[in-house]
């Protein structure tokens, strides 16, 4: 009698054990999600805000813009707090950025008041966009050098995004005032869009105030805590007048920051001239 076909058994598989399990899919601490929800959230009140702006609910929208800077704002600080930064993250904040920063502004600005200036209001607004996203690329390639200026930690090369979207928005908040919207008003948010712009590719020192050397006297941390309690309260009551008197003080303050490199690097630019006052290649802005 022939043997068994050994090739045939060989061939069939063996029976699989009642406790087999598929390979086991890696899981992701929770913490590492938290940052990148807060910015998809971020995302979808930039864009939501684009959506109710063509809605002609221009508070609502502002405010949306508002709260979708203010979380991309934030996210980043929470992820490192909870030591969960990723190169995914990252990823994520700098598209999210582009967004909040330089789409829903613009738009939300085009369709309050540039359309009546018509292609110079549109032009304004592409302006606007394309220099955020340059201001945006610029920080990317100064945070990922592995060796950085000391300067970096107390100003940046420009006025940075989430500040430019407030600032760019001004001519919305004026509106909400009952400022009349005319022909002139239009043609002059333009060119004030187009100024912001400039500020945000330009090359001003612009004090961050994130250097660990700055310090405040033990005297005045109360004071200043009532004062950010008290900016809050006014900002929930007089919400449009408060903003517009925060662009204002920041724009007043911007000569101040370049002042203060002055006497530091002699020069009123972050340029470079800066090499010539002992900064080295690497130190210098893109």
């Amino acid at each position: 009698m022939d043997a068994p076909n050994s090739t045939l058994d060989e061939r069939t598989p063996p029976a699989a054990a009642p406790n087999a399990r598929g390979p086991r899919l890696r899981e992701i601490p929770l913490r590492l999600v938290i940052p990148n929800l807060i910015t998809v959230l971020a995302i979808c009140a930039g864009l939501t805000g684009i959506r109710l702006a063509f809605e002609n609910r221009y508070e609502l929208a502002v405010s949306m813009v508002l709260l979708a800077a203010f979380l991309d704002g934030i996210d980043g600080r929470i992820a490192r707090m909870m030591k969960a930064t990723s190169k995914f993250g990252a990823q994520m904040d700098s598209l999210a950025d582009i967004i909040n920063f330089g789409v829903a502004p613009a738009l939300v600005l085009y369709v309050y008041v540039l359309d009546q200036a018509r292609s110079l209001g549109w032009i304004a607004a592409l302006i606007y966009t394309i220099a955020a996203g340059l201001r945006l690329a610029r920080f990317n390639v100064m945070a990922d050098r592995e060796t950085k200026a000391p300067w970096q930690s107390e100003f940046f090369v420009g006025v940075p995004a989430p500040a430019g979207a407030a600032l760019v928005l001004l001519p919305v908040y004026i509106g909400f005032l009952q400022f009349e919207l005319t022909l002139p008003f239009a043609y002059a948010s333009a060119v004030y869009t187009i100024v912001i712009a400039y500020l945000l590719v330009s090359r001003l020192p612009v004090w961050s105030g994130k250097s660990e050397t700055s310090h405040i006297r033990r005297d005045l941390v109360f004071p200043m805590i009532l004062g950010v309690v008290l900016y809050v309260a006014l900002l929930m009551s007089f919400t449009w007048e408060v903003l517009v008197v925060t662009v204002v003080l920041y724009l007043c303050s911007l000569p101040i920051g370049a002042r203060n490199w002055h006497k530091r690097y002699g020069t009123l630019t972050i340029g470079e001239e800066s090499a010539e006052k002992g900064l080295s290649e690497i130190d210098r802005g893109v």
